[in-house]
Parts: structure tokens; C-alpha cells; sequence
């Protein structure tokens, strides 16, 4: 009797003190209810490696956060962790956390203030330079290393990533990161994507979006759709920044330019939003 109740009450401890990680984990991960699954991202992302040849022609790095910026998936398009730049595995989640914090769906809108508004980490670039309007952004909110680095590394871009169920953060200013539409122009969230040059990790997430179902943005204003007249990519990259005549970053036309990159491809040829 003695050694049931011993045992009674080791049981009853360990259930006490493994139920809140569960109810932790759960909660955190009840926040990416609206977004795909981990063999939906890898699907995607292979299918868009698959099909874009810009840049360097590199495995790559893809993740999906929540609308409250929770890490929902992590996944990568190669036969193993090795296949694409590690770095890229939270440069990745980085990107994902600021097309999501720095875009807006038409629910923003009250007392005559607000609306909708797509920004990519493309569109980015330009800003945060020396002068710029948003210099200083890439410092604002900084990625948590204990999220970051945290867990097993044979866990990672596998579905029990330990990003998962955590909040990242992070700000990133170049190609790779867009916002999530679904259907009436929702934003649920955002994709990352980084292993190769900016500007081909940003025509890989485009193409992951699309893959995806969520890049229903075609009544949601962007950059691209307000400054360089492409109403099909609102938030696509753009390529406007000329040499600055006194030297230093080049100035762009917009204000939301983004520099060129190795074998890049034309944006307008990238699939219209739906």
C-alpha cells in the first residue's frame, strides 16, 4: 500500500508539473489556427525553389508566423539541415515577423483613420538608410536569441522546430518577407524566406505565398501598387534607386527602393495576386 501510494503521488506530481507545458505550448500554437501546415510551407517551398532560377540557385529557408507573431512552421527546401545557409534558418523567421508586424488589413480602419497596407521586407530597404525616414528600424525590435538558438539542432526545420509556439521578433530590410491574405484580404500572418540573394528569397516567397493560397492582396495597397503603378504586386520589390550624386546609399524614387542582386529576374513577371 505504502509503495502504490509513493507511487500515486510521484504521478500526480509529474502531472503537475508537465501539464502547464503542455497548456503553454497548445496556447502558443493556437494562434496559428489560420495558417498551413509544416508539410504544407515544405511543400511550397520546394515547388518555388523548384521554379525560380534567379540569384545563386540555393536551397533555402522558409517560415510561417502568426498574426501575434508566433512562429507557426519552420521548414527548409533540401535533402538535409546542411543543404541551405543555417544562418538563413532565423534570418528566415526574422523577415516573416516583420512583413507581419508592419502590414495592415482593412479591419485597422476606424474614426476615419487607419486601412489596409502591404509592406514587404523589400520594400524596406531604402528607408532605413542613413537620412531615410525609418533610419534606425532594423534596431527596434531585436530577435530573441533564447527563442533563436534554443532546442536541438537535429530539430530543426523538422515540424518540432524549437522556434515553434515562440515569438521571434526581429526586423529585417531586405527581400523575403510577405504578409499572408486569405480570402476578402484577411491578414493572418506572414512567410520568410532567406538562403539565397535578397532578391531572389523575395520572388521565392512570393511564389511560396501563391503556393500557399494567401496572397489574396489585390485590393490591398503597397508600395509597388502606389509608387510604381503595379496594381497585379502590390507589395512586389522594386528596383528604383539611382547613383546618389554626393556619394554614399543611392537614392531611390520612391522611398521603397531596393538595390539590385546577381542574376535577378524582372518582378512584373512574378504571378499576380489574386
Amino acid at each position: 500500500m505504502k509503495t502504490n501510494t509513493r507511487n500515486a503521488i510521484r504521478s500526480a506530481s509529474l502531472v503537475l508539473l508537465v501539464a502547464p507545458a503542455f497548456a503553454v505550448h497548445a496556447q502558443g500554437n493556437s494562434a496559428c489556427n489560420d495558417l498551413p501546415s509544416y508539410s504544407a510551407l515544405k511543400s511550397a517551398l520546394q515547388a518555388a525553389v523548384a521554379t525560380e532560377t534567379s540569384g545563386l540557385n540555393k536551397h533555402m529557408w522558409g517560415t510561417l508566423v502568426a498574426r501575434d507573431g508566433t512562429v507557426c512552421a519552420v521548414a527548409f527546401s533540401g535533402a538535409n539541415l546542411g543543404a541551405q545557409w543555417l544562418a538563413s534558418r532565423v534570418i528566415s523567421a526574422q523577415k516573416a515577423n516583420t512583413a507581419n508586424s508592419l502590414s495592415l488589413d482593412a479591419s485597422s480602419a476606424s474614426n476615419g483613420s487607419g486601412g489596409a497596407l502591404a509592406l514587404s521586407t523589400a520594400n524596406l530597404y531604402s528607408a532605413v538608410q542613413p537620412g531615410g525616414s525609418l533610419f534606425g528600424l532594423q534596431f527596434s525590435n531585436p530577435v530573441d536569441p533564447s527563442v533563436a538558438y534554443k532546442g536541438a539542432s537535429q530539430q530543426f526545420g523538422t515540424a518540432n522546430d524549437p522556434m515553434v509556439g515562440e515569438r521571434i521578433g526581429g526586423i529585417n530590410v531586405f527581400g523575403g518577407g510577405l504578409a499572408l491574405y486569405a480570402k476578402g484580404g484577411t491578414l493572418v500572418g506572414a512567410v520568410g524566406v532567406s538562403g539565397d540573394t535578397s532578391c531572389a528569397d523575395h520572388n521565392i516567397a512570393w511564389r511560396v505565398r501563391q503556393n500557399l493560397g494567401l496572397d489574396f492582396l489585390a485590393t490591398i495597397p503597397g508600395p509597388a501598387s502606389i509608387f510604381a503603378g503595379d496594381a497585379t504586386h502590390p507589395d512586389n520589390i522594386i528596383f528604383d534607386i539611382a547613383p546618389n550624386p554626393f556619394g554614399g546609399t543611392g537614392v531611390s524614387a520612391s522611398g521603397f527602393g531596393h538595390p539590385g542582386c546577381l542574376n535577378a529576374s524582372d518582378p512584373r513577371t512574378l504571378p499576380p495576386v489574386e
